[in-house]
This record gives structure tokens, sequence and C-alpha cells, in this order.
């Protein structure tokens, strides 16, 4: 197919979403709330038109590969060989001749199962849809894996695939284990018990939807318990539970007779996946006896996020230390350790000689890198936060990968050029430069394509800390005035549709609200003095979209028209809505939506905010809500661009 030419497109928003403490407002209406529709995923048989490039952004790591080598960290090699491509999660078969693992390497955010043999020949898939197929356990005899997996319903739940007979069963699906599909409802690291009749898990159904840092953070935290499920879907049974504390990645000892997992405060979950508080954060690698639930020990001790362990003998578990100090696989009796940064997920072969890991990378992807596309009338591709397509046929992004610089590109996400450069001087906290809490975010174009409004400062959970500024800007940089003065803390602001006013929010210990500013006039005027954030003007000018907060960690998306009236309600979920973008022509909005949970414990994601959240589309009166993304990462802010032609 020969290459596409680009669309000129109208504007859309791309919103991030931030916190405030609200009551839901007097007068407002609230539409009939349909059940969400299922993605629209392509196969290999399809042969589907392409309608243009979806841009969107993806936080997770930039490469992952699995390598082998001797317990003591010599003779280190990758597992695949030449054939790695970005895999994750390995298991190896009781047999030891040949290893499971999860991998991408049929499209950037598509996880599939895959088999290799150990010397890392033969690789062949296993389990292959558009839905999330992760963490898979193989069952003693070889002949079962469990796994997780968002097929049927988007919650991760715990499947069985027979290998002999290709049958798929849902473990944890039964009516009696499943829990309120209003609240976290995952069911996770699946591990399968050496006698072959039981296999444990981990799982946060029927807990709460709970920020971090109680009431300020939007990020959710996780809690886990342990539970057992006999292999044949009975005798369900929680073997590990306690208020406020996350019990994840079950493993059983060679003998059946204990579980391991790691066990952190349920507010720790945020801070073990974030690069900058992981340092103070610990948790430890404890067990308990599998008939009782009782005998707790702990065996290990002192500072670290300790995760993923795995019995090596009923004697020795071997673990991984993450964070920036001492970071590595070690043992619990003291064997020397394989000091190592970003390595992930160890498991041994069965005499302990080998161990077989994950080496992870955080780079940030490249603008215009493919992702797997589940719909399959349009390419997706990555592109760096709040993306907008001017009138001038230009893409304004936020450039977080380079502390949060504005930059323009050309149609195709190409020929990058910094109009506004963030420094220590734009900022009272210049210490969190680089940590994604301070830039120039939210960008907005002028319907004629010439200028930019932009908020530069402190945002997010530290806005109390500082103050922030509305700005604006030309498109080639030159220009730069204010728009808010003083120490306030006001953001994210939008360009009205005939360019004569700008809306935006302040948020700070003394005012919250949605505020707009006459350009003309040079006066601002109060719209609404409740916790609302983020706002856009629909590309018509009729109304301006926006995030409410309801709860400690409840977000919903509302519109109101400009002079104030008219307040109308479109998301209803408590797992918390945001990040929200007008389609081209104002018909949809898109956003990133929690309702199905997490797809993974969160203690074992890395350098990132909220690690999960799925991409959704609905018309602009909140009806016909549906999934555009199904991955195990967190993606956001989408920007359609329709190609010129379609030529072949």
């Amino acid at each position: 197919m020969r290459r596409k030419t680009l669309l000129l497109a109208c504007t859309a928003l791309a919103l991030i979403t931030q916190q405030a403490c609200t009551t839901i407002a007097d007068g407002e209406t609230l539409p009939v709330t349909d059940a969400p529709q299922a993605i629209a995923s392509s196969t290999t048989e399809d042969v589907v038109e392409k309608k243009g490039v979806m841009f969107m952004n993806r936080i997770g790591p930039g490469s992952s590969e699995l390598y082998i080598s001797n317990a003591d960290g010599t003779n280190e090699r990758k597992l695949l060989g030449e054939n790695t491509v970005f895999e994750y999660s390995a298991e190896l078969a009781s047999d030891g001749t040949s290893v499971y693992f999860t991998s991408e390497r049929n499209g950037d955010g598509n996880s599939e199962l895959f088999k290799a043999n150990i010397d890392g020949s033969n690789i062949e898939e296993v389990v292959s849809s558009s839905s999330v197929e992760d963490a898979v356990s193989i069952s003693p005899d070889g002949k079962k894996i469990a796994f997780v997996s968002t097929r049927e319903g988007y919650f991760s739940n715990v499947w069985i695939k027979d290998l002999e007979t290709g049958e798929l069963t849902n473990l944890t699906g039964a009516e009696h284990i499943q829990g309120d599909p209003m609240l976290p409802n995952s069911f996770l690291r699946p591990s399968w018990s050496p006698d072959g009749k039981w296999i444990a898990f981990s799982s946060d159904r029927n807990t709460n939807w709970r920020g971090h840092d109680y009431p300020i953070g939007w990020e959710h935290t996780q809690e886990l318990s342990i539970y057992v499920i006999g292999a044949d879907g009975q005798n369900f049974r929680r073997l590990v539970s306690k208020p406020e504390m996350s019990y994840g990645s079950p493993s059983w000892s060679p003998d059946g007779k204990r579980i391991s997992f790691y066990a952190i405060t349920t507010e720790d979950t945020w801070g073990a996946r974030r690069y900058n508080l992981v340092q103070d954060t610990t948790s430890q690698i404890a067990s308990v006896d599998v008939e009782t639930g009782r005998d707790y020990i702990e065996h290990t001790s002192g500072k670290g996020v300790k995760i993923s362990p795995v019995y090596i003998s009923n004697d020795k578990i071997g673990y991984v230390n993450k964070g920036p100090e001492n970071e590595g696989i070690y043992y619990t009796d003291g064997s020397t350790p394989i000091l190592k940064k970003n390595v992930r997920e160890p498991i041994w072969t069965q005499d302990g000689s080998q161990v077989i890991y994950e080496q992870v990378d955080h780079t940030r992807r490249p603008d215009g890198v493919d992702l797997y596309s589940w719909d399959p009338e349009w390419e997706y591709k990555h592109i760096d936060v709040f993306p907008l397509l001017s009138s001038q046929d230009e893409i304004v992004i936020s450039d977080k990968k380079n502390i949060g610089n504005l930059v323009v590109l050309d149609r195709d996400g190409k020929n990058p050029r910094t109009i506004y450069e963030v420094t220590k001087e734009s900022t009272k906290t210049p210490y969190l430069l680089g940590t994604g809490l301070v830039g120039a975010y939210q960008p907005s174009w002028s319907r004629d394509g010439e200028w930019v409004t932009f908020c530069v400062g402190t945002f997010f959970y530290k806005r109390y800390d500082a103050p922030a500024r509305v700005m604006m800007v030309r498109r080639d940089g030159t220009g730069l005035r204010e728009v808010t003065h003083g120490e306030e803390n006001a953001g994210f602001p939008s360009f009205s549709a005939d360019g004569k006013e700008i809306v935006y929010r302040v948020w700070d210990k003394e005012n919250i609200g949605l505020r707009i500013y006459n350009i003309e006039k040079d006066e601002h005027r109060v719209l609404t003095e409740t916790g609302d954030n983020l706002p856009a003007y629909s590309p018509d000018g009729t109304r301006i979209l926006f995030t409410r907060r309801h709860g400690h960690a409840d977000y919903d998306l509302y519109t109101i028209k400009p002079d104030g009236t008219d307040l109308v309600r479109l998301t209803t979920h408590p797992s918390g809505d945001g990040h929200a973008v007008w389609s081209n022509d104002g018909s949809k909005i898109m956003w990133s939506g929690s309702v199905y949970g997490f797809r993974d414990e969160a203690a074992l994601y890395d350098d990132t905010f909220q690690q999960y959240g799925q991409i959704w589309v609905m018309n602009a009166d909140g009806s016909n809500k549906h999934m555009v993304t199904d991955s195990k990462w967190e993606d956001s802010m989408p920007l359609y661009v329709p190609y010129l032609d379609q030529e072949k």
C-alpha cells in the first residue's frame, strides 16, 4: 500500500485529569447511561480501508527483553536471541525443556502468550486475541495453562486453556467468585500448586476505588488479597487478607505446604511504581500455611520494594528488590544477589542453577511509533501528551520526555520544533523538573492557528506547593505573554471557537473552579466555583467539556454552556473518568476510563502514574460508550487525523 497523506482536520483537545474536592451541583442533568459496547477489533482476515491515524499516548516500558543466566548472574544472554521483540512474564514448564511468556510481537500493546524451547528456538503462539493475555502459569503435567485475560467482558480474570483440546474456561467467572462490578474486580497472577489440584491468585474484588495521599491523589492504589481455588473451579476461599494491605504474586513451595507473596500497604502501591518515591517505599516477602492461612512468616526485612517471590526450594525464596539503590535479584538464604537495575519477574530452573528474567527499559517511545490498532478503521500511533491539531495543519504537544517543553510537529507527527522551553525559572519548584509534575501543559490553538495558549508551572498533586500561569505564544515561539498573574495555580486553558476567550481552571488553597478570560477586554469571569478542571471548548464553541470530582478518586465528565447554564453529566461510574477530548467535528468525546480496573498488580509497574486506563469514545450526549484500546498499559489523549485520500 502506498503512503497515505493526512487531511487537514479541525481542533481536538487533549486533557489530563487533576484532582479536587467537590459535591454534585444542583440542577444538573444526568443522561440515561448505557452499557459500554465492545471494541471493534480487527483480525488477520479483515481487509478494512483505513480512515486515518489515531495518535495516542502510552505510558509503559519502552522495551522489555527476556534473559537467562546462571543463578549468580554470570553467563547472561538473551533467551530468544535475535528473535527478541517485547517479552515479559516468563514461566518454565516443569520438565525444563520449554518456556512460556507474554509477547507484544504482533503489535505494541497487544499482549499474547507464546512458548519456545529453553534454547530460544521454535517460538510458537499459544493464546492470541485482541484482549490482554498475560501472566501464564503451567500445570505440573504440562497439559494446561492458567493465565490472566480480559476476553469476554474486559475485566481481568483467570482463565485455563487445555493445551491438548484447546478448550478455554473462565476459572474466576462464576457468580459466587465475582465481586461487585462497580468496584475493583480483577483476578491476577495465577500460580499452580505442585500437585496440580489448586490455583492461587491475587484479587482486589470488593475493595474500594482509592486514590493515593488521601484526599489528594487521582491515581489509584490497590488492595489485594490472596485466594485459592480448585483447578476445577470448586472450593474457592480467601487465604490472606487485611484491610489497607496488598498481598500479591503468590508462589507455592515445592512441597505444596506454603504460599509466599509480597506484602505492602495499600498506600505504598502508589510509591512502588513512582521512580521518585520508590526509594522511600517498603514491602516484605512473606508466606503462610496453605491449609490454615496462618503461621505468617516474613522472610525479609529492611527497606526496599520486594516483589515477585518464587520458591526455589522449601527453604529458599528468590525475589526482586526494585528501586534506585541495590536493585536486583535476591535470595532469602543470603546467597549472592544479582545486582542489576530494571530486572523483573525472575524464575528459576528446577535445580536452581539458572534464572530467567526480564530486563525493562523506560525510555519513552518516539513520536510516530506504530501501536497495535484495536479499531480496524484507524492506524494507531504513539505521540507525546496533549496533542492538538491546528487549522494550519500543525500538531502541538507537551514534550514530556523533554521536561514538558511545547513542541510543534507536522501533521504526520514529524519535524519537531520547540516553541516554548521549560526552565528552572518557569516554576518555583525546580527540583520537580523531569518528574512530570512540572511543565508546559495542555496547549490549545487559536482558530486561525497562529497562537497557542498553555499553562506552565507546578501541577497535579503538587499544585498546592507552587503557582502556575496561563500563557500565550505565537506558533513560531515569539510574542510570549501572560494571561494570568500572581500566586494562584491557574492552568489547562482552551481557546473558544471564535478565538476571543480562553477558559481555564484555578486550583489552590484559596480558589477552585473554572474561569473565562476575555482577550479583548482583558477581563476574567467566574464560570464555576467547585473542583472542576481541564476545561475544553467544543469545536463550535457552544459547550465546555470538563472533569469534576465527586469524592476521593471519583471523577466524571460534564459539559456546560459558556454562560454557566445547562450542566450535563456524561459519566457516572465510580472508578473515575478523565483525559477528555472532543472529536474534530464535536460529535464525539474521547477519554481515558477505569471501568474495568487493574490489568496487573499495581506494585509491579514502574515509572507510571495511573498504570492502566483505556481510551473510550461516546457521543457528545453521553450515549454509545465503547472502548477503543485494551492494553495493560496507561493509554490516553487520542487525536484523530483522517487521511487526505485512500490511495492503495
